[in-house]
């Protein structure tokens, strides 16, 4: 098996992996669905718009969480807006952890918003290191002359 099959068989084992651990869900592979030969690097801008506002929730959300009185309204709008654009991407685990912590805010409870923006970070975390990985999983292939396969 040459280095260039070897490549296509670690994306897949890799994709099927994020799958089936439940980072990813269905949404991710309609994303894919919708890059072509026109847009090739439009599952990659998509992601990285994502991470860019994702970064910025958390930050606008741990900000939040310490002032002196804090708006429970507010940062359910944040999670929301979280809830919604990783569910856009199908980052199944981090959309979990959002709904999560919508309830914890509508029971405006603060130690319990605190844990939840902490497991937030942490699957947002693992879907953005899994994620990049992949990516350069794609680059590699790519480079090497090879068209990334397509999971079914």
């Amino acid at each position: 098996m040459d280095v260039l099959s070897q490549l296509q068989r670690q994306y897949v084992d890799y994709t099927a992996s994020l799958y089936r651990e439940g980072f990813l869900d269905d949404q991710f592979s309609q994303l894919q669905k919708l890059q072509d030969e026109s847009n090739p690097g439009f599952v990659v801008e998509v992601v990285s718009l994502f991470f860019e506002d994702s970064d910025k929730l958390l930050n606008n959300l741990a900000t939040a969480l310490q002032q002196s009185i804090v708006d429970y309204k507010q940062i359910d709008a944040h999670v929301h807006q979280f809830k919604g654009s990783s569910s856009s991407i199908g980052a199944h685990r981090v959309k979990s952890a959002c709904v999560a912590f919508r309830s914890k805010c509508e029971e405006k409870n603060l130690d319990g918003c605190v844990r939840s923006l902490q497991q937030l970070k942490n699957e947002y975390n693992f879907v953005k290191t899994k994620l990049q990985t992949l990516f350069r999983l794609e680059q590699q292939i790519v480079a090497g002359g090879g068209s990334v396969p397509m999971l079914q």
